[in-house]
């Protein structure tokens, strides 16, 4: 079953039997989806799965003898390139949490719309199909939870953490954190933000996303994170390869992680992307800290007005005194206009560090780019700030190559 690679494999699971017959009816005549089963118990849908091995569950969360929860995770050992969508009439956040930690892929409200399950159906499908190439092109033995024998995803921290901090708000921090992004990443350099402003960040506002999941979903188990979880969480932007770490919604969520659980996440976000870029607050909180520690490079940004520089000065001295090596920060002024007399090198010649790269002020472009949520890369590729965008992601790359050469001949 589900060996043609462009068909979609789907089991059905629900203890109702009129719901598991409408599901089919909704699907059967769906191109490229084929229903290769449907049983009425989790216990029964343990043992179809692991003979037919779907591409895709649709799984009840609430059947007598075995819930959903627990069928997902005896599911995903037996077949771990297999993506569950869960149905389920209940909206607890801590339910639906359970499900995803034991390998869930989607949620949907009963009853489906056909477009809801149809769209559910292709993705986890899509999932699948990626999961099975990479199985199979790396020869690795599934473990429980989607992990790998044999040297498989997570085990080695091999990613690059670019931290973005300015002590003064208002200095375009989250702007020039997802516009990097977006110039970092390609099929080849997957890349992914993570909103560390846990009480007010940005990032999907900037992006023009929405996700029902967020960093407090991976926080409670840290130390003991799988790929599939942390995948599952993440927001893939629109049509390109860049993932999307949210923040929280709410400043209760927010209070919930601890400095600790953020820097454990970021770790292991190393072994999942080449470049993980992480916006932070303007405060030196438990989160910053944490991200801060995890860091390759530091961005560091400063304006042309004394409060700026001031703060800049600050955070500077403070790097040093923690042993933060000069090569490891990466000075930016943002906002330059070169009719102010405060010029690069006269503000890097009072830190005694250089300014790696002035950004020209460009209200015109960038303004429109946030109020439409969109990356100014996307919308205007030819104008100042994208082509100073750009030069940053070269220079980024450029010595961040550098300090990895030194580590290696030291």
């Amino acid at each position: 079953m589900g060996v043609n690679p462009d068909v979609i494999s789907v089991l059905i699971v629900d203890d109702i039997a009129e719901t598991r017959e409408n599901i089919r009816r909704l699907l059967q005549f769906e191109k490229g989806v084929e229903i290769v089963g449907s049983v009425g118990s989790g216990r029964e849908a343990v043992a179809l799965a692991e003979r037919v091995r779907p591409d895709v569950v649709i799984m009840d969360i609430n059947m007598p003898d075995m819930d959903g929860i627990t069928a997902t995770e005896l599911v995903r050992e037996k077949v771990p390139y297999a993506q569950v969508v869960i149905l389920t009439v209940q909206d607890d956040p801590n339910y639906m949490r359970r499900a995803m930690l034991a390998g869930a892929r989607d949620f949907l409200a009963k009853p489906p719309t056909i477009d809801e399950l149809t769209a559910a159906v292709r993705r986890a499908g899509q999932f699948a199909h990626q999961e099975k190439e990479r199985l199979g092109s790396a020869g690795q033995v599934a473990m429980p939870g989607g992990g790998a024998a044999g040297g498989g995803t997570g085990m080695l921290a091999t990613g690059k953490v670019i931290t973005f901090f300015s002590g003064k708000g208002g200095l375009g921090k989250t702007t020039l954190a997802v516009n990097l992004a977006m110039a970092l990443q390609s099929p080849d350099t997957p890349v992914v933000i993570v909103d560390g402003n846990l009480q007010f960040g940005d990032v999907v506002l900037l992006l023009n996303e929405h996700g029902r999941h967020n960093i407090l979903d991976l926080a409670p188990r840290a130390d003991a994170l799988d790929p599939d979880v942390v995948e599952s969480v993440l927001i893939t932007y629109q049509d390109t390869a860049l993932k999307v770490l949210a923040a929280p919604t709410t400043f209760e969520e927010a209070n919930q992680i601890s400095g600790e659980q953020f820097g454990q996440l970021i770790t292991f976000l190393k072994t999942m992307f080449e470049y993980v870029i992480v916006d932070t607050s303007s405060a030196l909180d438990e989160i910053t800290l944490a991200a801060l520690d995890a860091s390759d490079l530091v961005v560091a940004l400063v304006a042309q007005d004394i409060p700026s520089i001031k703060d800049a000065r600050v955070f500077l001295n403070w790097l040093r005194g923690a042993g933060v090596p000069d090569e490891h920060i990466f000075l930016v002024m943002n906002r330059y206009d070169k009719r102010i007399g405060i010029t690069p090198e006269r503000v890097g010649d009072s830190f005694r560090h250089p300014v790696a790269l002035a950004i020209p002020d460009d209200f015109r472009h960038i303004l429109p780019a946030i109020n439409k949520g969109t990356p100014v890369l996307r919308l205007s590729r030819s104008a100042p700030i994208a082509r100073s965008i750009v030069k940053m992601a070269e220079l980024v790359r450029r010595r961040l190559t550098e300090l990895e050469t030194a580590e290696l001949s030291d």
